[in-house]
């Protein structure tokens, strides 16, 4: 008995105390810095209203851009998926739970048998005067079994199972954040298509009104054949952009559709009528780099599943160590009738202390350590990656930011220019000073300036969109109970 005691005073003290083999896990460093190399540029570039990012998409002032994201949110399939998966992290949590709790088993059974006088008992039986060949069970028993977590493995296990959840509803929030960002994407370069559409016809009546006075000139001999066969050659150009316009826009509304986990070609009567391409707001509260550690759902991911292998560490090591388990059964059992079952003489009663302990497979756990520790030193380096490219991501859509707008300004004052210059060229035709042709190639080259520049606002506004994506926005992580207990 002596052995028996010292291992379950051994197991108790252990479990006092509340150890766990393995290492502490504790959030690694990252070298980052304290401000975005792009940050002050962008605030200098400001724009009138600015958009918080929790909803980042309200910011554009596009009643139909918020209500699509709003929509996608509540109705996209990879969110589904992502809400399923987060559903099987959560029932994994509840196993590792329950492996530290003890199972019980409740087990009955009744039976009725007949000897035959053909067997060695069955003969016996019929020698005796008044013997009877049927016999009777009953039986009732309830049981439990508890593994004692002495040195910490099933505890490790948990932490293991807890750190998964947490990615997962990190990883569930980062779908999110995607399909958000991704609306927004599709819905913006679906407005610009429709407004380098109607430049683009423009465009052909343009030339098509030109086309027709240079030859009206050339069969009065005012032309030549040289400028009537360049204009045949630029309309057919400018009609060649459209059926590539239109060929775009179909595939983008068919994929806001699918955004919004519809038919393709259930909202187009919605997008039909045109609009204006959404203006990108300033953006409120960028934050430093430190920031994205706490708002980026995919960092999160990276450094709760770094944690997950670290506990796995400890699950390794624990089965160095002997497994005790302590078992039970209370019960009652007889042979006679049923109705003798729970008195005194029917009732039985068992407790085991049981001990298992892989005394010569340390070959095996070795290997099983070994390979637990490389799978956290990968997931570290890809944690470590993750941060930087985290970085990047932000420093880069702050440079397409500022840039896109740049090139946006730039194009709106060429356009401007260029509307004056029409205007004025509209006057001299007015006066007799230049010739239809004049301003018909005037009105055709405003109409190439103003595809330039939708062009580059649609880049402009889509640029902002990945910058709100970049920096984690489209959530707030305080609302997030588990990542708060990170």
């Amino acid at each position: 008995m002596l052995p028996n005691r010292s291992l379950l005073m051994f197991a108790a003290a252990a479990l006092a105390a509340g150890c766990a083999v393995g290492p502490e896990y504790s959030r690694p460093a990252t070298p980052i810095p304290e401000r975005y190399l792009g940050q002050t540029t962008v605030a200098q570039r400001q724009a009138a209203a600015s958009a918080d990012l929790i909803a980042w998409w309200e910011g554009f002032g596009d009643a139909q851009l918020s209500r699509f994201v709003t929509l996608a949110l509540a109705q996209n399939l990879d969110i589904g998926q992502a809400s399923a998966r987060l559903a099987q992290a959560r029932a994994g949590i509840g196993a590792a739970n329950a492996a530290l709790l003890p199972s019980g088993t409740v087990a009955a059974q009744g039976a009725r048998a007949y000897q035959s006088v053909e067997s060695p008992l069955g003969q016996v039986l019929n020698a005796k005067p008044d013997a009877d060949r049927y016999g009777s069970s009953y039986e009732v028993n309830a049981g439990a079994l508890w593994e004692l977590d002495a040195v910490g493995g099933l505890r490790r296990g948990r932490q293991a199972a807890l750190a998964d959840y947490q990615a997962s509803e990190a990883g569930a929030v980062a779908t999110r954040l995607a399909v958000a960002a991704q609306t927004a994407d599709i819905y913006i370069s679906i407005r610009g298509l429709q407004t380098r559409l109607d430049i683009a016809r423009r465009q052909v009546a343009t030339q098509q009104e030109l086309l027709a006075t240079l030859k009206l000139l050339f069969s009065k001999g005012l032309a030549a054949d040289l400028q009537v066969r360049q204009v045949e050659g630029a309309l057919a150009q400018v009609r060649a952009c459209l059926p590539v316009l239109e060929a775009g826009l179909d595939t983008a509304m068919n994929a806001l559709d699918v955004m919004l986990a519809t038919s393709p070609g259930t909202h187009r009567d919605e997008l039909a009528q045109a609009a204006a391409i959404p203006v990108a707001p300033g953006i409120a509260g960028a934050g430093s780099p430190a920031d994205l550690l706490r708002r980026r759902p995919d960092l999160i991911v990276a450094e709760r599943r770094l944690a997950a292998a670290n506990a796995r560490i400890g699950v390794a090591i624990a089965e160095y160590y002997p497994k005790i388990s302590l078992s039970g059964l209370i019960g009652s059992a007889t042979s006679i009738a049923g109705g003798n079952l729970f008195t005194g003489g029917a009732s039985q009663a068992s407790g085991v202390l049981g001990l298992r302990w892989r005394l010569f497979d340390f070959g095996r756990i070795n290997a099983q350590i070994d390979l637990a520790k490389g799978q956290e030193a990968e997931l570290l380096a890809a944690y470590r990656l993750a941060v930087l490219r985290a970085t990047e991501d932000v420093e880069n859509a702050f440079s397409a930011l500022v840039k896109r707008e740049e090139q946006a300004d730039a194009l709106a004052h060429g356009v401007d220019a260029l509307t004056q210059a029409r205007a004025a060229s509209f006057a001299a035709y007015r006066k007799g000073i230049v010739s239809v042709i004049d301003l018909l190639q005037a009105d055709e080259t405003l109409l190439r300036a103003s595809d330039t520049r939708a062009q580059a606002q649609t880049e402009s506004a889509r640029a902002a969109v990945a910058a709100f994506k970049a920096l984690g926005g489209g959530w707030e992580p305080s609302r997030s109970k588990m990542l708060a207990k990170q």
